[in-house]
């Protein structure tokens, strides 16, 4: 089961008492993987993902791209492996030991489920797990073909349960096929765009980017930063520059006003001496 949005040290759960000592329910183990998983697992993993970076800031959230939902653990019959679903207002890391989303330990329905349309299951999903995924209590339900609608009776879809029903969740067109609908279990718009899923906040107004996108905006984040860097330590450098080639011009205009000012005291102590040689001279030729 993918990693969920909170993560702390696994410990028991409904644990069942032997030679005196807790010992927790062994988890369920995971679904079988068939050649669908492989096409479906580029949409699925992306898109929790996704969700699973949004709410990462949330302690009760959980998101998973596979594992089990059922009602009681050890069921066999009639449990259902979504391609992803959401939680909110639970316990993640119960849910990760167990490895299933167990209703009767967590004590609540998912509030979103999504599917994934693949060739041998698209028609079950709008059909016969459509139905199941109401009995479950899933608040919300929807449906992604990125064909366009050859494996699912739609593109996009979605439902919300109203008394134990599912009603649809009405969708727009937009320009060059775009199809938009609103989840309000996630507070998100999801998007069919040229066969992609993708993901919108309405409040910030921009698309959830997926990992791939994250790490070229970080990578290009990181490189304004660098560059920024580098501009500061060359404007830096060029200040100390002039520094330096100011402090040259004053030293040199003060070793010109020190040999103004020697020549000036040498050119005194000379006019000095002349005028001793002068009044010597004078006194001399008194005396004769």
């Amino acid at each position: 089961m993918t990693t969920p949005t909170k993560t702390r040290a696994a410990r028991p759960l409904n644990g069942a008492v032997a030679a005196g000592a807790a010992i927790a329910p062994r988890p369920v183990p995971d679904p079988p993987r068939d050649i669908d998983a492989m096409q479906q697992f580029p949409h699925t993993s992306s898109f929790a993902n996704i969700l699973i970076d949004h709410f990462s800031q949330r302690p009760d959230a959980f998101v998973s791209g596979e594992g089990y939902l059922c009602r009681y653990r050890g069921q066999t019959i009639g449990r259902l492996v979504p391609d992803c679903i959401a939680a909110f207002g639970v316990d993640p890391d119960a849910i990760s030991d167990a490895n299933a989303y167990i209703l009767d330990e967590i004590g609540k329905p998912p509030d979103f489920v999504l599917e994934v349309a693949s060739e041998s299951t698209g028609r079950n999903d709008y059909t016969t797990k459509r139905h199941a995924y109401a009995r479950y209590g899933v608040r919300e339900y929807w449906r992604f073909d990125a064909t366009g609608g050859d494996y699912h009776d739609a593109p996009l879809a979605g439902d919300v349960l109203v008394g134990g029903a599912y009603s649809p969740i009405e969708l727009r067109e937009g320009a060059d096929g775009l199809l938009m609908g609103y989840s309000a279990a996630l507070g998100l718009e999801l998007h069919w765009d040229d066969g992609l899923l993708r993901l919108y906040d309405p409040v910030a107004q921009r698309y959830l980017m997926t990992l791939s996108e994250n790490r070229i905006g970080r990578l290009a984040a990181e490189a304004r930063a660098e560059g920024a860097e580098a501009r500061a330590e060359g404007a830096t450098a060029a200040l100390e520059e002039e520094r330096a080639a100011r402090l040259a011009s004053e030293a040199r205009a003060e070793g010109a006003t020190a040999a103004l000012e020697e020549e000036r005291a040498a050119r005194l102590a000379s006019e000095a001496e002349n005028r001793r040689l002068r009044q010597e001279l004078n006194r001399r030729q008194s005396g004769q």
